[in-house]
């Protein structure tokens, strides 16, 4: 009887039931499985993202060095006051806590606002009063009384926790050592040591160095930690010259650091990972600041710019751009009244490679080559200068009113005569003149290894007239371009390979900022000029004959022999004429070694400037100081 009412109390359903459940009990336990088995990689990384950081820290950049490895830029200790907010959390609540009681004791009124919006204000106001506590222990220290900025708190509370916020920021070194000195060691406040830029030569070179600026854009190639929420540590960055043109090379490696935070963002313990920031690549310049020094005081406080090349490797020993500007103003950073400054002054062009002029007589070199090659005149072929020359019906004036009398190419040269160009230039034609200045490289970029070179050189001809200005071209047009004036565009940088060229006997001096250091005979050549040796020579003879006894002999040493050739270019101004004072030349005559463009810029109607006058002082002053440090041979040195 028992057996039968204990089948009889038996429910089957309850089968089904217990099989349900196993069944999904199975099938949570596979998912946890299939969870813990297959996909933790994924919500270990997800777990990583909400509980870690990663910070970025720059590596410091590179040197820069001269030629004789003398520092030209380096990096200086930063001095800076910093504390982390996460290790003020207690103190920031407790004082909002405070505030939030005394203006309830007080009855102060909040302006009606939304209660959350009123927490926040008070919140503010508590972290801000919390670090002013601290910066006031820093103000005591050195006699100073800096003032919090709430905002700025504010902004880096809620988005740069993670990094030390800034007190005081580059502090000279005597407040740094009596911050030092009183602050306790186990003060909040942490002594941060950084670096910035530095320039031991101030301005020397300022266009061509250039400047840098502050980023938070940190390369972090092959660091981990791609997928954490990152913060960087403020770096540097090229904005102009050598700085922005190498800013790759010179950047140097960024570090980081991961750290484990709360869910309010703030870090505890110590980094779980920790890669260190690797200085950047140094770089050798081909600059001699010895002569970059000379350049620049001899320009002195007039605008202008000048250049100087070894002939046969094409290194710029100098390259010189007035106005311009001392770079330890401009780091760690520009301020307002500087930046100005150096606005209203012009002082940011740099000259050499951005500003184009006119060349005047200078460009009569190519305007002789042109016509030589073109079998229009030859060393002995003359002209009758009478002081004008007609052409059309236009009269054109020599700058010797009275003029020169009988004068062949050699004799041209020396004296500048305008009339032995204005006639052999109609024979030679415009074609001819501007195919041989693009041959030299005057209608484009030097390349060289600055950015931002003007693309604005202009070689003009009959296209460009009818193309620009739709215009034909006329007769005088080819005679004002046969001594560097009209529509003809250079720049004191092309002036000098020009000059470089030549001395060499080629058409192309590829320019250089780097120091060199192969042989000569592995440089590459470019294309010979095309003369024959009588032709050369009577350039040659031209050009020292002009630094001996013509209007280039304010260029002329005691003991080396210098060849040269000035120019004064009118440019219209309003009300009146300016005029470019420009020598362009090299030396030994026998050996050339450098060659020099020197262009001083009349920024006044009263600037009386002449290239004879003006810029072949310039000149001699910076062949004087080279060849006092590299003597010539005794056969090279004398006229010949």
């Amino acid at each position: 009887m028992n057996v039968v009412e204990s089948h009889k109390n038996y429910d089957p359903r309850l089968r089904i039931f217990y099989l349900l459940a196993a069944a999904i009990v199975l099938v949570l336990l596979g998912g946890l499985a299939r969870l813990q088995l297959f996909h933790s990689d994924t919500y270990s990384e997800k777990e990583k993202q909400q509980n870690q950081r990663r910070i970025l820290i720059p590596g410091p950049r590179g040197n820069i060095y001269d030629r004789e490895n003398r520092l030209l830029v380096g990096n200086r200790p930063r001095f800076s006051t910093v504390i982390f907010l996460a290790e003020l959390r207690r103190e920031f609540r407790v004082e909002y806590i405070n505030l939030v009681r005394t203006y309830r004791d007080a009855g102060t009124p909040r302006s009606g606002r939304a209660p959350c919006r009123v927490c926040s204000e008070v919140e503010v106001e508590a972290r801000a009063a919390v670090v002013q506590r601290y910066l006031d222990e820093i103000n005591e220290a050195i006699g100073e009384n800096h003032q919090i900025d709430p905002l700025e708190l504010d902004q880096h509370y809620h988005r740069r926790l993670l990094l030390p916020f800034p007190l005081l920021t580059d502090l000279d070194q005597e407040s740094f050592a009596q911050i030092l000195e009183q602050i306790p060691i186990d003060s909040k406040i942490q002594l941060h040591t950084s670096n910035s830029r530095y320039y031991p030569y101030d301005s020397a070179g300022a266009h061509l160095i250039g400047y840098v600026s502050s980023t938070n854009e940190l390369p972090a190639t092959d660091l981990p930690g791609e997928n954490l929420m990152t913060f960087n540590l403020p770096g540097s960055i090229g904005r102009t010259g050598l700085e922005h043109f190498f800013n790759d090379h010179l950047h140097g490696k960024t570090g980081s650091e991961i750290w484990v935070v709360d869910p309010s963002g703030f870090r505890y313990g110590e980094p779980v990972q920790s890669h260190l920031p690797v200085k950047g690549e140094d770089l050798v310049t081909s600059i001699d600041v010895d002569l970059q020094q000379v350049a620049e005081r001899a320009i002195g406080v007039r605008t202008g710019a000048l250049a100087m090349l070894d002939i046969q490797t094409g290194e710029v020993l100098a390259l010189a751009s007035k106005p311009d500007y001392n770079l330890n103003d401009l780091s760690p950073f520009i301020p307002r009244t500087v930046f100005q400054q150096i606005e209203e002054e012009g002082g940011w062009l740099n000259r050499a490679t951005q500003g184009v002029y006119p060349p005047g007589s200078t460009f009569k070199l190519v305007t002789a080559i042109a016509a030589l090659r073109a079998g229009t005149i030859t060393p002995e072929t003359t002209s009758y200068c009478t002081g004008r020359f007609q052409v059309g019906n236009s009269s054109f004036p020599c700058h010797r009113r009275s003029g020169h009398g009988e004068v062949d190419l050699a004799e041209a040269l020396r004296v500048s005569c305008n009339v032995f160009f204005y006639e052999h230039s109609q024979t030679t034609g415009i074609e001819a003149i501007a195919a041989e200045a693009r041959r030299f490289g005057l209608s484009e970029k030097t390349r060289i290894e600055l950015p931002a070179e003007t693309g604005r050189m202009l070689v003009p001809d009959r296209d460009y007239k009818r193309r620009v200005h739709n215009q034909a071209w006329f007769p005088g047009d080819t005679a004002n371009t046969s001594i560097g004036q009209g529509f003809l565009q250079v720049t004191p940088l092309q002036m000098a390979t020009l000059t470089a060229s030549l001395a060499r006997g080629e058409t192309r001096t590829m320019p250089t900022l780097l120091r060199r250091n192969e042989p000569l005979h592995q440089l590459p050549k470019s294309e010979p000029i095309g003369l024959s040796r009588s032709e050369i020579e009577s350039i040659f003879s031209g050009m020292a004959a002009a630094a001996e006894s013509g209007t280039a002999r304010f260029a002329q040493m005691d003991e080396v022999a210098v060849a040269g050739k000035t120019g004064t270019a009118q440019v219209r101004a309003k009300g009146g004429t300016l005029h470019l004072a420009w020598f362009v030349g090299f030396a030994p005559i026998d050996n050339p070694k450098v060659a020099i463009s020197v262009m001083i810029e009349g920024t006044d109607l009263l600037d009386n400037y002449a290239g004879g006058t003006t810029a072949a002082p310039v000149a001699r002053e910076l062949f004087e100081a080279y060849f006092a440090k590299n003597p010539v041979a005794p056969e090279y040195a004398s006229n010949p």
